[in-house]
């Protein structure tokens, strides 16, 4: 009865902490935030197509609050309840969404990044201009330039043709479908978002999370991640028989663990 209460309350502050940040006159982007003055936060970015309802965004949100943390997860331009159109997003916009919603909610507090897929992609993205607050990373099935490296490679000829004549496609991926368009593409190879040929030389404890079994992005992606960080103290977890996801119950609370070491470091 007290677990289900609990896991109530938690439900019911994660949906009463939903609020929207206003860009422009034409775009708001959504949002959860606990927020703490002068205290370290826990930035959640998504992946690819994904929005704040799902599990890892509540587990963090669950876990900052118990360690009396900050914490910001954050819908991209087109992504969930966020205004836009999916088909007008690509990786500019959202890690620009990214580095303007951590500006305005995290402010100047030192953070740890979890990066969950394409979030890992953003998260390098992010130290860019966040280095001196970004105090740790965690990668989650980290798809870093996966656009072109991934997507575009496996695409058949037929799907690539169709892209590049008529700027749009609907990819399907196991039960998912996308619409993945030509500029979407084209700004993935642009030499301003790459990240796999910039070395990062924080020291600051770098921790890649894949599961063996990910047949979305191989676990060869989380080793060129730790590439990128030469001086950093790294490790690489993969999990025996994990997906792509890892959203179930068993795989967040071993990602929670190896969140709570990179705190203790930090901290």
């Amino acid at each position: 009865m007290v677990i289900i209460l609990y896991t109530w309350s938690i439900q019911l502050l994660y949906m009463k902490k939903y609020k929207f940040l206003r860009i422009s006159k034409y775009k708001k982007l959504r949002y959860i935030a606990n927020n703490y003055k002068k205290k370290l936060y826990v930035v959640f970015l998504p992946g690819f197509a994904s929005d704040i309802d799902g599990d890892k965004p509540k587990k963090f949100l669950e876990f900052s609050i118990q360690n009396k943390l900050g914490f910001l997860a954050l819908e991209y331009f087109g992504h969930g309840r966020s205004s836009g159109e999916f088909t007008r997003g690509n990786i500019t916009k959202w890690s620009n969404d990214a580095r303007i919603t951590i500006s305005k909610i995290v402010k100047k507090n030192d953070f740890i990044l979890i990066g969950s897929s394409m979030g890992g992609w953003i998260s390098l993205l992010m130290h860019r201009y966040y280095s001196s607050q970004i105090k740790g990373f965690l990668g989650i099935g980290s798809a870093p330039e996966f656009l072109t490296r991934i997507m575009w490679k496996k695409f058949p000829k037929k799907t690539k043709s169709e892209i590049l004549k008529k700027g749009i496609s609907k990819i399907k991926n196991g039960d998912y479908e996308y619409l993945i368009t030509k500029q979407l593409i084209l700004d993935g190879k642009k030499t301003s978002n790459k990240v796999l040929n910039r070395k990062l030389y924080n020291t600051n404890p770098v921790t890649m999370i894949h599961g063996q079994k990910d047949e979305v992005v191989p676990v060869m992606y989380s080793r060129k991640v730790l590439k990128i960080f030469p001086k950093a103290e790294k490790k690489l977890l993969v999990i025996k028989n994990g997906d792509h996801s890892l959203s179930s119950k068993k795989n967040l609370n071993i990602i929670c663990k190896e969140l709570k070491s990179i705190i203790k470091k930090v901290n």
